[in-house]
């Protein structure tokens, strides 16, 4: 796993799994871990990341990660979000919930990202081709560790933000420290990933993550959801040990 996602890219792992997911589902099958987004189970998750692999990170049939999963949980548990007609904004939608959100009826949903296939809207972050206040849920995971000018994307994500709408905006985090690095002289995709931890991030966020969003406007508040579940639950589906989820309110 850890040789293809340095060697393919990501629009072609993309479009490859939408092939082989039910293939791999049925292999897997099983009652060890279960993948709380769809409720299907599994013998054994499998390893992920790109410097270093992290064991029992991806489920096989659905390709969630840890990430997707805890914030599934937070979004059935502790919100109404999944629930409320909502315009809602999807920036680099991930496969796990992309055919689960196009399904909802009561949302008004849209999907952007220059390279995805499943983004019907091809757009640059930084530059989005949406109206004033048009959102009132935009969901942008894992995206910004990837932008240069991640300022002026935050900028865009609150413009395009109505009034009271909500933001979700998961980065990689490191809650040791304090101030953000990011260091633009490193192209080396090899160097980026020693240093960044994949080839194509451009940062390592610090605690000072939340100070920046609201720079441009943003109340924030992180979010320890990962403190009200047990320990069963998070060994059952496979959950990160510490992640906050970070939200963003206009």
């Amino acid at each position: 796993m850890k040789g293809l996602l340095n060697l393919l890219p990501r629009p072609w792992l993309i479009s490859l799994s939408i092939w082989f997911r039910p293939l791999i589902k049925w292999y897997f099958k099983g009652s060890r871990f279960t993948d709380p987004i769809d409720g299907s189970s599994y013998r054994k998750f499998l390893a992920y990341g790109y410097k270093v692999s992290r064991p029992n990170a991806l489920c096989p049939g659905t390709l969630s990660l840890e990430r997707h999963r805890l914030l599934w949980l937070y979004l059935r548990r502790k919100t109404t979000l999944l629930q409320n007609k909502l315009k809602v904004l999807h920036i680099a939608p991930e496969q796990v919930f992309y055919s689960r959100f196009k399904s909802f009826n009561h949302w008004d949903y849209t999907t952007t990202d220059l390279h995805s296939p499943l983004a019907d809207v091809k757009a640059d972050i930084c530059d989005l081709p949406f109206k004033d206040a048009t959102f009132d849920l935009i969901l942008c995971n894992h995206v910004l560790e990837h932008i240069p000018d991640d300022l002026k994307a935050m900028e865009e994500l609150y413009r395009v933000l109505k009034k009271g709408g909500t933001l979700i905006a998961q980065v990689p985090l490191e809650a040791e420290r304090s101030v953000t690095f990011e260091d633009n002289s490193i192209t080396d995709k090899a160097k980026r990933t020693e240093i960044f931890g994949q080839y194509d991030h451009v940062r390592i966020y610090g605690k000072d993550y939340y100070q920046r969003l609201e720079s441009v406007g943003f109340k924030t508040e992180g979010v320890d959801f990962l403190k009200e579940l047990s320990t069963e639950e998070i060994v059952k589906f496979a959950l990160p040990i510490e992640e906050q989820i970070p939200v963003g309110r206009k």
